[in-house]
């Protein structure tokens, strides 16, 4: 304990001196000393539950940890610093995603609705884009993007790890996306990249960052990404802004100047937390000539606050785009298209598209143009499959690469895509090889073949680290009537949660786990 107060009390002489003047500026002498008592505290952790995999109550039921709810969100909880949820099955079954729990308000802001068409602008690590799958439950769209092609990686294996079904994943700029996506989303969440200065407690090496990259670099892409997201957005359409940082400029001030050059948006006040600043909107720091309805208009924006909550600090705007047109709007000039820089993807849209359903059952192929059968992917879904998941998605490829995409998707074709949607498998020398994203989307009750093992058995970790396995045929669920043998690909869960692929033959699983994933 004596240890850990020393690195906190070291944490708060770390404060840039810079930071800590504004700071003090801004909040005055008596909330700056109440703002600054924050860092001689612990920070506080938290998870959120996949209701997408399991409801929050039957979550509950078996949870091994001792969890406390977060008040802004319905599926988020505390956990103890001692627990370690990353390292439980429940984990690896995609039942949770571990979230700081202040970042878990913006995504619950937007309220999601099951159907909806949503963006994600700048989605990695993906913590947030789970969350708005989670809301969807399986319907709607989700497109995800980040720019950074060395962070899009962790975003996909999110994805996949909570088993979500609707998603496109791009790595684009926004600028680019225009085109494709104009007026198309009903929701849109803009976690902008920012100086971090609420992430201080958390991440140590943010304050370094903070010394080297300006507030003014942020807000410059913060300025651009918020009249991109407009013209993707539909009428009567919500986005939600959100920074981890305290600076004004990134905060009210980029709400106000958007505000002023886009009259058709309002705010749509946020008082679960404490208010925005307008009076923060002055010289030396924002230094803008903002109209009194934009002022007026910030104080209906979001601050959490790391001395007055229990969470990081946090800013949050809601923004509602009217139906009108008012004269004289900026809403900026649509980025021309470039040529594609990836290779096109089948059928992804138009005269050759075919649902996952028709696609199956008819001449086994993904369209006109495609030289790729899916006749092998027909066999296994006959063999393995009791349900279709695919039925209400289209089935497109990239090469061998098999993928149900969303049904309501707008041509894709010059955009970066990493994924077109559901990962399902590789057809390769007429074979059918499923994806571990195909067995994470997967319930068990959806496999004619499973195997659930409890997580209290040793064979769940060994599992996870990649070991053949030992198991008795009479192990083998399976519905007699539509499966006779027990060989071959099996649905493998943990608690009748799938964590991923086996092949059984003659009492041993062959382990399919990743390597990439397993346990370390």
């Amino acid at each position: 304990m004596i240890k850990e107060e020393r690195e906190v009390d070291q944490m708060t002489k770390q404060l840039p001196p810079l930071f800590r003047d504004k700071m003090m500026d801004l909040l005055g002498e008596e909330e700056f000393e109440l703002f600054l008592s924050s860092y001689d505290q612990a920070r506080s952790y938290g998870l959120r539950v996949n209701t997408g995999k399991i409801a929050k109550a039957d979550f509950l039921e078996k949870s091994p940890f001792a969890l406390e709810p977060v008040p802004w969100t319905s599926e988020g909880f505390y956990y103890e610093e001692g627990e370690r949820p990353g390292k439980h099955p429940y984990y690896h079954a995609g039942l949770y995603y571990i979230q700081e729990p202040s970042a878990m308000a913006p995504a619950e802001l937007l309220q999601v609705q099951p159907g909806e068409k949503v963006l994600d602008l700048c989605a990695a690590p993906g913590g947030k884009s789970t969350q708005i799958a989670a809301k969807l439950q399986g319907e709607g769209v989700l497109v995800v993007n980040d720019n950074h092609s060395d962070r899009v990686k962790a975003l996909v294996k999110n994805l996949e790890l909570f088993g979500v079904r609707n998603a496109v994943v791009l790595n684009e700029r926004p600028e680019r996306m225009l085109n494709v996506f104009q007026g198309y989303f009903d929701k849109i969440l803009i976690d902008a990249p920012c100086s971090g200065e609420g992430m201080f407690r958390k991440e140590e090496d943010m304050m370094q960052q903070w010394e080297r990259h300006t507030v003014q670099e942020f807000a410059e892409m913060q300025r651009e990404l918020l009249g991109q997201a407009a013209q993707m957005l539909a009428p009567g359409g919500t986005i939600v802004y959100s920074t981890c940082t305290f600076s004004p400029e990134e905060n009210e001030a980029q709400i106000a100047e958007f505000l002023d050059k886009h009259p058709v948006f309002e705010v749509v006040p946020v008082t679960r937390f404490e208010a925005g600043h307008p009076d923060w909107l002055r010289e030396p720091w924002c230094e803008g000539d903002y109209s009194p309805r934009a002022r007026e208009a910030v104080a209906g924006t979001a601050r959490l606050w790391p001395h007055r909550l229990r969470g990081e600090g946090h800013y949050v705007a809601v923004l509602r785009k009217g139906y009108g047109v008012v004269a004289g709007m900026d809403e900026g000039t649509v980025a021309g298209t470039e040529k594609g820089t990836v290779a096109d993807f089948v059928s992804a849209s138009g005269a050759g598209a075919r649902s996952g359903r028709e696609a199956l059952r008819g001449k086994g192929r993904a369209g006109s143009d495609s030289r790729v059968s899916l006749e092998p992917l027909q066999a296994f879904e006959n063999e393995l499959l009791r349900s279709e998941p695919f039925a209400e998605l289209r089935l497109v490829c990239y090469g061998e690469h098999a993928y149900a995409s969303p049904a309501n998707l707008p041509e894709l074709h010059g955009l970066k895509v990493v994924r077109p949607g559901w990962y399902i498998g590789a057809l390769h020398r007429g074979r059918f090889e499923p994806s571990h994203a195909l067995a994470m989307g997967l319930r068990m009750r959806e496999a004619k073949r499973a195997l659930s093992l409890a997580s209290s058995d040793e064979r769940a970790l060994r599992y996870l680290k990649g070991e053949t396995l030992e198991v008795a045929e009479s192990e083998i669920i399976r519905d007699p009537e539509v499966t006779k043998a027990a060989k071959g690909y099996c649905l493998v869960c943990i608690d009748e949660h799938p964590v991923g692929w086996g092949k059984w033959l003659d009492g041993m699983l062959k382990n399919e786990y990743p390597p990439g994933w397993r346990w370390t």
